[in-house]
C-alpha cells in the first residue's frame, strides 16, 4: 500500500500546483485585496493602498444599492430558477416520449439559444419587448390587454429578463435531464404498463423518483448561475428602471470596473460567494433528507 503512495503523490503534484497557481493563489489575492482600500490610485503605485479590515465589509452591509441588488438577485433566483427546470424538465419528457417523431431536431431547436450570442439574442428580445410594435404586446392585445412597457416600468423589467433567462438558458437542462431519463433502464417503464400504471404514474413513481440525482444537480448549478445574474440586466436595461434590475454582480462590476474601487468589489464577490455557499449547503441538507 505504501509503495502506490508515493507514485500517487507524484501523478497528482502538477496537477495540485496548476490549481494552487490559477485557482487558490487568486482567491487568496482577492481576499485580501477585498481587506484594503486598493482602488486606481494604488494601480499606479501598490504603496498607495491601505489596510482597513473588515471595513469594506461593514460598509457594504450599510449600503442601500447592496441590499436593493440583493433583493432583486433572490427575487430572479427565486422565480426564474425554479421556471428554467420545470420548462427544462417539460421539454425532455417530451422530445424523449415514444410519440414525438424528428427528437434530434427537436433538441437542436430547444438547445439552440443556449449556444446563441447574447447580444443577438437581446436585440431580437427588445423587438418582442417593443411598447408598441412589440409581438408580446400584440399578442396581449388579442385578449383586451392594453401595451405593457416590458423594460420601461419597474414592476415588469426584472419579469421580462426573467423570461428571457429562461428561454436562454432552459435548453442546457433539458439535455442533461434527457441524459438522466435515457439512464432509467426500459425493464421498468414495460413492468408498469404490465401492472396497468398509466403515463402520469409512470411519471410520478417511476421517472421524478429515479430523476432525484439529476435534479439536485440541475438545480443546485441552475442556482450557483442564476446567484451571478449580470449580462442579461447589462444587455437589455443596464439595472433600470429605478434599479429595478440591478444585480449583485452588477454592484460588483461597477464598483471594481467604473470606479476601480477593487477592494470593495473584492468585498462584494466575498459575500456572494458566502450567500452562494449557504445556499449551495441548504440544498445538500435538503437531498439528504429526502435520500433519509
Amino acid at each position: 500500500m505504501r509503495s502506490l503512495v508515493k507514485p500517487g503523490i507524484l501523478f497528482l503534484t502538477p496537477a495540485m500546483l496548476v490549481l494552487g497557481m490559477f485557482f487558490f493563489a487568486p482567491i487568496f489575492a482577492a481576499f485580501m485585496l477585498s481587506l484594503t482600500d486598493f482602488d486606481i490610485y494604488a494601480l499606479a503605485d501598490s504603496n498607495n493602498a491601505r489596510w482597513v479590515g473588515w471595513e469594506n465589509y461593514h460598509q457594504l452591509l450599510t449600503e442601500p444599492r447592496f441590499w436593493r441588488a440583493l433583493t432583486n438577485t433572490f427575487y430572479f433566483v427565486g422565480i426564474g430558477g425554479p421556471l428554467t427546470v420545470i420548462l427544462s424538465l417539460s421539454t425532455a419528457l417530451l422530445v424523449s416520449s415514444r410519440l414525438t417523431r424528428f427528437k434530434s431536431v427537436w433538441r437542436t431547436i430547444f438547445f439552440a439559444p443556449v449556444v446563441t450570442t447574447l447580444v443577438a439574442v437581446a436585440i431580437v428580445w427588445r423587438y418582442l419587448y417593443h411598447t408598441r410594435y412589440g409581438t408580446l404586446n400584440y399578442a396581449l392585445a388579442w385578449f383586451g390587454i392594453g401595451p405593457i412597457d416590458w423594460l420601461g416600468d419597474s414592476h415588469w423589467a426584472m419579469f421580462a429578463i426573467i423570461l428571457l433567462a429562461v428561454w436562454k438558458n432552459f435548453g442546457y437542462n433539458m439535455v442533461i435531464f434527457v441524459a438522466g431519463l435515457q439512464s432509467i433502464p426500459d425493464e421498468l417503464f414495460d413492468a408498469a404498463r404490465i401492472d396497468g400504471a398509466n403515463a402520469w404514474h409512470t411519471l410520478v413513481n417511476i421517472k421524478l423518483p429515479l430523476l432525484a440525482p439529476t435534479f439536485f444537480f440541475v438545480g443546485v448549478t441552475t442556482m450557483i448561475g442564476y446567484f451571478q445574474l449580470f449580462a442579461e440586466p447589462y444587455v437589455m436595461t443596464q439595472g433600470g428602471p429605478l434599479f429595478s434590475t440591478y444585480s449583485v454582480v452588477m454592484f460588483m462590476y461597477e464598483e471594481g470596473f467604473r470606479w476601480w474601487r477593487v477592494g470593495f468589489a473584492s468585498a462584494i464577490a466575498f459575500v456572494l460567494f458566502a450567500i452562494i455557499l449557504a445556499a449551495t449547503a441548504v440544498q445538500v441538507r435538503l437531498q439528504r433528507g429526502t435520500r433519509a
